[in-house]
């Protein structure tokens, strides 16, 4: 028996994790960082890539700890991370500079860039499937225009799943997946696209060899393998990003399967050919995928996840109190007592994250509407209902806009990430969507997406294909109430209108956006 690690950079942590043949999870080494802003900088995030490699280091070896394995057993190891997030090299391989994921620094570099070239970002958005918001041209215009000394010295950029696997085999390289996103790559040949870096006035030749994911770029050296505790055997494997392995760890390999990772974010994934155009209205985000031919048209929705556990550190007290007692999680009696309240909350409307607007994507002030005085339905627990319900019912518009434009349907979703851990959450997920929902075994498929291309890399399985087979199971499938799903159709319809009109009280400057992309 052999076996694989995975290592996934997320937004608030990363985490090393062991997988065998039959992609059963063996060990995990998993450490919380923070992305601290730059001094005087706003909107700012910068990625620690010196503090943080010691914490990946720290979570190899937690892992290896945790599976009780010895590392020559560990064949190879990939890597996956929060798309965006980018990282700079001088012409030694130094790391010089770094921001992760919802950066947002750039915008006046973003307002610039559409003052001076007006139809440009759409005319990139039908190459890339990216629009500017959170981009790598606007980043290092920002660099350019901020520090020239450090902007001058940039010879390579890449991703931060890209800089992992930099300092365990010292091959700065990428991959179309998570490469895609920066926006300065081409969705149909899978390569970057030098030529929109030269058009705004960039440099054109900082970009590394591309490798399709599950292709072996070379070992793990003998200075990575004293600070992580690997063999030099060990191969090291191109990964991708956090979604699209993500996709494959669910099994979402084929063309019109839909997946929702639901985690901090929520992303709705559907997979479609590769040679299909972004929508025109320029509202829905088109990435590679990590399967040739194959692109996944994506809708976010912020902070669902992120939500909850403000929720649950703000108001519920008593139910840690009540877990802690009876040995279980706090959601777990969270959503028993959510499961008592009826559809829709008691019209309880939550105001968090807005359905996908790429094109101007910002979000009202986050806040509940509709509330009242009878503590008997206004409460923690109708309002904790009310937030899984918003979470489901912006995915749910996302998939129907992406539905529309790419004339792709599917009567299943895959429901993977801490939260389809949720009973109750993932039957409102059912219900809203008028689908059947399907749960896999293991809930950390980004790690399992980079152990399912680790396996085909070093030959265990022949084909992507037989390796999901082997490696994806399957927990459980959620049917939906229909008669839920006819209510949820109303109450979606009246969401919408209602966040219309919080958008507008941002808009006249008489509450404060939860999120603005750069420039907006």
């Amino acid at each position: 028996m052999s076996f694989v690690m995975s290592i996934d950079a997320g937004t608030g942590s990363v985490r090393a994790v062991i997988f065998d043949e039959a992609g059963n999870q063996c060990g995990v080494g998993q450490e919380e960082w923070v992305h601290i802003a730059e001094a005087f900088v706003e909107e700012s995030m910068s990625f620690d890539y010196t503090a943080n490699w010691g914490l990946v280091c720290r979570c190899i070896k937690k892992a290896m700890l945790d599976a009780k394995i010895e590392a020559n057993e560990i064949k190879a190891v990939t890597a996956s991370s929060m798309r965006e997030g980018i990282i700079l090299y001088d012409k030694f391989g130094h790391e010089i500079w770094g921001v992760a994921n919802v950066d947002a620094r750039a915008f006046k570099e973003v307002k610039s860039l559409r003052e001076k070239f007006p139809n440009l970002e759409e005319e990139f958005y039908h190459e890339s499937g990216q629009t500017f918001a959170l981009g790598a041209l606007p980043r290092l215009l920002w660099l350019k225009n901020n520090h020239p000394e450090i902007y001058e010295r940039v010879d390579k950029i890449s991703m931060i799943s890209d800089w992992i696997l930099a300092k365990l085999s010292d091959v700065i390289a990428t991959e179309p997946s998570n490469s895609g996103t920066t926006g300065i790559f081409s969705l149909k040949s899978r390569d970057w696209s030098p030529t929109q870096a030269k058009k705004v006035g960039l440099k054109d030749n900082i970009f590394p060899k591309i490798y399709e994911p599950s292709t072996v770029i070379g070992k793990v050296t003998k200075k990575a393998s004293m600070q992580t505790g690997l063999t030099e055997d060990t191969v090291v494997v191109m990964g991708g990003g956090d979604v699209q392995l993500g996709a494959v760890g669910l099994g979402a390999i084929n063309e019109g399967d839909v997946a929702i990772l639901g985690g901090s974010f929520w992303q709705q994934v559907v997979n479609i050919k590769s040679d299909i155009n972004p929508p025109n209205d320029m509202s829905i985000r088109v990435n590679p995928h990590i399967i040739k031919n194959l692109s996944q048209a994506e809708g976010i929705t912020f902070f669902s996840g992120l939500t909850l556990r403000w929720f649950r550190d703000a108001f519920c007290d008593m139910e840690k109190i009540e877990a802690k007692k009876r040995g279980v999680d706090v959601y777990s009696i969270l959503e028993e007592n959510a499961k008592k309240v009826p559809v829709g909350s008691y019209g309880i409307v939550p105001i968090f994250s807005d359905i996908m607007r790429y094109n101007k994507w910002y979000h009202a002030s986050p806040s509940f509407i509709n509330l009242n005085l009878d503590p008997n339905i206004c409460n923690r627990a109708s309002m904790f209902r009310s937030l899984e319900e918003n979470a489901c019912i912006v995915s749910s518009i996302n998939l129907e806009n992406i539905f529309r434009f790419s004339n792709v349907s599917n009567n299943t979703i895959i429901f993977a990430g801490g939260a389809s851990r949720g009973k109750l959450w993932s039957q409102i997920l059912a219900d809203v969507t008028g689908k059947s929902i399907k749960i896999p075994m293991v809930k950390e498929a980004t790690a399992l997406g980079g152990a399912i291309v680790s396996n085909l890399a070093i030959g265990v399985y022949d084909s992507i294909e037989e390796a999901v087979k082997n490696m994806v199971k399957w927990d459980r499938e959620v049917k939906p109430n229909m008669v839920n799903h006819k209510e949820y159709n109303q109450i979606k319809d009246r969401w919408q209108k209602i966040y219309k009109t919080q958008l507008e009280l941002v808009d006249r400057g008489l509450t404060k956006s939860m999120w603005k992309a750069p420039a907006i």
